[in-house]
């Protein structure tokens, strides 16, 4: 925020979002001294913005009684980040979330200059956020749990888990919501299960009747919900554990393997993987891909798969 007239403007929407703030609060939020934020005062005033100042213990800034805001008023980082944010949600595509974004974008520009809106419109025309989600939850369902781990209540809804045999059965779950995840298409919800009594992930597509409870809940502290249901990927029983030490480092290991293929952790100057796979040959083509050189940990199957993919590779080669 290095631009003067930004802080100003930043300012105007501290006064209007908190009432009265003390000077020392507002120069610690906007990341300047006591004279700067004066002058910031001053100048908000010689723009016609009527203020007033209190002395005290208790005094302070705040806006004129019954003064009326303009409506809205937008940087163009602030124009970004919105514009942005409308493509995600149309992307994301949660109940009728596509005909609220259409709205609130045609009510956006009615109130924005021209260049502004101009920009707005060349994003939404240019730029393809890849969220298509591969089951979508109703908006409703979003909403009351996105409230309910904000409130740290309990909630309760009826879920259908998938089977086999292509039978769903329906379980009552009581549900204490510690985070809200999208990953691999689909919206989650991370917490404790009291039916299971244990940490569970929850497939929001899969959720009915939902509902918030008045039980209150404490959520464990610095929990990460992201990070739980990446490791919850990894450990899923899909027939086979695979363990190999890349010889790169972290960040170039990333680079090629996203995090639903596995866990990475350095060891030394090499990087471990931990990931799980349902067919070997599959696992082992995949392999020849890498642009850095592995060791194989276990299975020791892997290595005669992976020999056998060379040994095909190089008779193609020789074609």
């Amino acid at each position: 925020m290095s631009n003067p007239t930004t802080r100003v403007l930043a300012l105007l929407e501290l006064l209007q979002s908190h009432g009265n703030a003390s000077g020392s609060k507002l120069a610690q939020m906007l990341g300047v001294d006591g004279r700067t934020l004066r002058r910031y005062i001053a100048t908000l005033e010689e723009i016609g913005i009527p203020l007033t100042a209190e002395r005290g213990r208790h005094g302070g800034y705040r806006l004129v009684s019954g003064y009326k805001l303009p409506p809205m008023m937008f940087t163009n980082e602030e124009t970004l980040a919105i514009s942005l944010g409308l493509l995600a949600a149309r992307s994301l595509s949660v109940g009728e979330v596509s005909t609220a974004v259409a709205s609130a974008q045609a009510k956006l520009e009615r109130v924005m200059p021209q260049k502004l809106k101009q920009q707005l419109r060349a994003l939404d025309d240019s730029v393809t956020l890849d969220l298509v989600p591969r089951s979508a939850p109703d908006s409703v369902t979003l909403a009351t749990l996105a409230a309910a781990t904000q409130n740290r209540c309990r909630t309760v809804f009826d879920y259908a888990g998938g089977s086999h045999s292509g039978n769903e059965s329906v379980t009552r779950r009581e549900f204490d919501p510690y985070g809200l995840v999208f990953r691999r298409g689909r919206w989650y919800a991370v917490g404790h299960c009291h039916l299971r009594v244990d940490l569970r992930t929850f497939r929001l597509d899969r959720m009915q009747q939902l509902r918030q409870l008045e039980i209150p809940f404490q959520r464990p502290q610095d929990f990460d919900a992201a990070a739980y249901l990446t490791s919850s990927f990894a450990r899923m029983d899909s027939g086979f554990t695979v363990e190999l030490l890349l010889h790169t480092d972290l960040a170039s290991a990333s680079t090629v393997l996203t995090e639903e293929m596995g866990l990475l952790t350095p060891r030394g100057d090499a990087v471990v993987w931990r990931a799980h796979t349902g067919c070997l040959q599959w696992f082992a083509a995949q392999l020849t891909r890498l642009p850095f050189t592995f060791e194989i940990l276990s299975p020791q199957e892997l290595r005669g798969e992976l020999r056998r993919q060379a040994e095909r590779l190089l008779a193609m080669a020789a074609i």
